[in-house]
């Protein structure tokens, strides 16, 4: 299927810029394109104008198979307020020179630009992320930081540091452009766009990215979501379970029965699980040896990895670096909670 997606438009006092890259996440251009197109229908004349270019030629394949028609990128693309870079699968690893050195000077003419998703990853390479604040989409971010040890890393829905910024992709695109709306033409517009989009609320940059870790908003204690936080920020030196309730000042007792309970393994299996799931986004999105990425996430031996590895993915740590590979026709994401759980309820021994 194709989508044309090469606007007709005079420009507007404020013109934004897409620039998107091979297997980029098309419902985030989308839904961020929309909510200009609803700004501009509720004003007498349009207040937004943009383009959607690439580097890669004028056809575009997005992770979905959908092949989108964009403008070529060059130096005809217009001057823009804000330009963005839309990545996703594989852009860990792409690299574009005169993408980058594009960006570059688009920055030294005092343009904003923001990477969404894994569009973080191009800007980063270019620089511009050096000492500043920045996200990605959480299932990359630790691999993120690995990667840009001068970059201010944290998890939250989009930055707006300056001329440069960062957004975590999907459905937060549309709240970071609602933001920048706000900007310009205040709060009261932003929130009729939002009405028109039945989107509610419109959510803050330090918004977290998740709220359930897997499970439904009605089965999730607020106790075990701090718990799966604590677990998630001490992936590297795992907490003890007794240290974990000691914490939250809960009895131990408790904190294992609530999690039996509620999410169907013990403490130990669901830190052995988001152990695994860093473990598997550090081997597609690094090149940190396998041993190092044992070590990082919290597996005292090789052996130990290796074998839970195998026993949860059904391949080898060293058949896992390649997160989508060129001749497969879509990616596969294997590890959620629920295929963790079958995993404990349907093979022997579990792990622990």
């Amino acid at each position: 299927m194709e989508i044309d997606i090469l606007p007709k438009m005079v420009r507007a006092q404020t013109h934004m810029v897409f620039i998107v890259v091979p297997r980029f996440n098309i419902t985030t251009l989308i839904t961020m394109i929309e909510t200009l197109r609803i700004a501009n229908y509720l004003v007498p004349s349009p207040i937004f104008s943009w383009e959607v270019a690439s580097f890669d030629g004028p056809k575009v394949t997005a992770s979905n198979g959908m092949t989108a028609t964009v403008e070529i990128a060059n130096d005809k693309l217009m001057p823009a307020e804000l330009n963005f870079i839309l990545g996703s699968w594989g852009t860990e690893n792409y690299n574009n020179r005169y993408l980058t050195a594009w960006l570059r000077k688009r920055a030294r003419a005092g343009e904003r630009i923001c990477g969404v998703e894994l569009g973080s990853y191009i800007i980063a390479r270019a620089g511009l992320l050096d000492g500043r604040p920045a996200t990605t989409h959480w299932s990359w971010l630790n691999g993120f930081k690995e990667n840009f040890d001068r970059v201010e890393v944290q998890e939250s829905l989009f930055t707006l540091d300056s001329k440069v910024m960062t957004c975590s992709g999907g459905l937060a695109g549309v709240d970071l452009m609602l933001r920048l709306i706000e900007e310009i033409s205040g709060s009261s517009f932003s929130g009729e766009i939002a009405d028109q989009m039945l989107h509610h609320p419109i959510r803050s940059a330090t918004s977290p990215q998740r709220s359930t870790m897997g499970r439904s908003t009605e089965t999730m204690l607020p106790l075990l979501r701090e718990a799966m936080t604590l677990i998630e920020n001490n992936i590297e030196e795992p907490l003890t379970v007794p240290q974990v309730a000691k914490f939250l000042g809960v009895s131990q007792r408790q904190l294992e029965r609530q999690f039996r309970k509620n999410v169907g393994c013990t403490v130990v299996q669901f830190g052995l699980l988001r152990r695994l799931q860093n473990a598997r986004l550090l081997l597609i999105s690094t090149e940190l040896s396998i041993r190092q990425i044992a070590t990082a996430s919290g597996f005292n031996t090789l052996s130990h990895f290796a074998y839970s590895f195998g026993k949860f993915f059904g391949r080898r740590p060293s058949d896992y670096r390649e997160a989508w590979p060129t001749d497969e026709p879509a990616p596969s994401w294997p590890g959620s909670l629920s295929d963790f759980l079958d995993t404990l309820n349907g093979t022997t021994p579990k792990l622990t």
